[in-house]
């Protein structure tokens, strides 16, 4: 038996709170995020937020309320 070990790092979804940039980045254990658009450390991590298939017509994620649907904080 092979015991294989994997080094993964996240991607995480973020939203700059000085300029309001979402970008993603590839996060090692206790590596600090900056925007890369401003170069910010003012950044919130997001929840992430994937569409279902089912029966329904509406889609089951978002429901407005701006940018991401309102769970970014970034005031839209």
């Amino acid at each position: 038996m092979t015991l294989v070990t994997s080094l993964t790092m996240p991607v995480y979804e973020y939203v700059c709170m000085s300029c309001e940039e979402h970008f993603e980045e590839l996060v090692r254990n206790g590596e600090t995020v900056s925007c890369p658009e401003c170069d910010s450390a003012k950044v919130q991590k997001q929840f992430s937020v994937f569409a279902t298939h089912g029966a329904s017509e509406q889609p089951s994620f978002g429901g407005g309320g701006g940018c991401c649907g309102g769970s970014c904080g970034c005031g839209h």
